[in-house]
C-alpha cells in the first residue's frame, strides 16, 4: 500500500522512511514509531491501517535498513539507539515533512520501544499536535512533562513484563502535575498485546502475547481520539 520515501532531518542529515498515504492529500498524518525489531512487515501494516482510516502515516526507518526477529539481536540495535537523537531529529524530521507535504495535523504513535520515543517526542518536538503511547516509556528522568502542549492517549497493559504497572503509575503522576491533557487506559493484556505476531513463540518473546479484543478496542478508542485531536 506505502512506499519508501526520503526525508531531511532538521540536522540536515538523510533519512528514509515508509509512507501509507491517505486517499485525501489534506488528510491528517501520524509518525509511527518502530517496536525493537525495526522497520518490518507488521509495523508496515499499522501505517496502513491508519492510512486506511483516513491519515497519512510515516514509519521512519530509526535503524537505517536493518530489522530482526530475534530477541538478542534486537536488543543489540535498540541499545545503539541515540533516543534523544532519534526523537529531536528521526522524529521531528518525519513530522516536519509531513507537514510540508500538506498535513494540517500530525501526531506520534509508537509500540514498546515506539512507545517511550513516543513520550520524549512529546517533549522534544514542538511541531507535534498530540500522541498515542502504546505499552512503552522512557526512564523518567527523561521525560520533561512541562513541554508536553498537546493530548496525549496511551495504552497500558496489566501483564506487562518489561513495563511494570508500577511506572506509569509513576508517569501518569508526573504528566498530572504537569496539567497535560491526558487519558490512559489498562488491559488486562500481556506486553505487545497489539502486535498480531506476537504469539508467545521463541520468534519473538513468550512474555509478548497478541489480545484480539484489547487490540480492537484500544484502536477504536485511538481513533475517536485522533478524530478529536487532529481533526477538529
Amino acid at each position: 500500500m506505502g512506499a519508501m520515501i526520503d526525508f531531511v532531518r532538521p540536522d540536515g542529515q538523510p533519512r528514509r522512511g515508509y509512507l501509507a498515504e491517505a486517499s485525501n492529500p489534506q488528510a491528517p498524518a501520524m509518525v509511527v514509531l518502530q517496536e525493537w525489531w525495526g522497520l518490518n512487515n507488521q509495523i508496515r501494516g499499522v501505517a496502513d491501517r491508519l492510512a486506511r482510516a483516513g491519515y497519512h502515516a510515516l514509519v521512519p526507518d530509526l535503524y537505517g535498513g536493518k530489522a530482526t526477529v530475534e530477541a538478542e539481536e534486537a536488543h543489540h540495535l535498540m541499545e545503539g539507539l541515540n533516543f534523544a537523537d532519534a526523537a529531536s531529529q528521526d522524529i521531528r524530521g518525519a513530522v516536519q515533512v509531513l507537514k510540508a507535504r500538506g498535513a494540517p495535523a500530525v501526531g506520534v504513535t509508537g509500540f514498546c520501544m515506539g512507545g517511550a520515543l513516543t513520550v520524549l517526542s512529546l517533549c522534544l518536538v514542538p511541531e507535534v499536535d498530540a500522541g498515542v503511547i502504546w505499552y512503552g516509556m522512557p526512564p523518567l528522568e527523561y521525560v520533561d512533562a512541562k513541554q508536553i502542549k498537546v493530548p496525549v492517549l496511551a495504552h497500558w497493559a496489566l501483564q506487562d513484563a518489561f513495563f511494570p504497572i508500577a511506572g506509569v503509575d509513576a508517569l501518569e503522576e508526573k504528566l498530572r502535575v504537569a496539567a497535560v491533557t491526558y487519558q490512559g487506559h489498562r488491559y488486562q493484556a500481556n506486553h505487545a498485546f497489539a502486535n498480531e505476531t506476537a504469539q508467545g513463540t521463541s520468534q519473538l518473546l513468550p512474555e509478548t502475547i497478541y489480545d484480539e479484543r484489547a487490540t480492537q478496542t484500544a484502536w477504536d478508542r485511538t481513533f475517536r481520539f485522533l478524530g478529536s485531536a487532529l481533526r477538529s
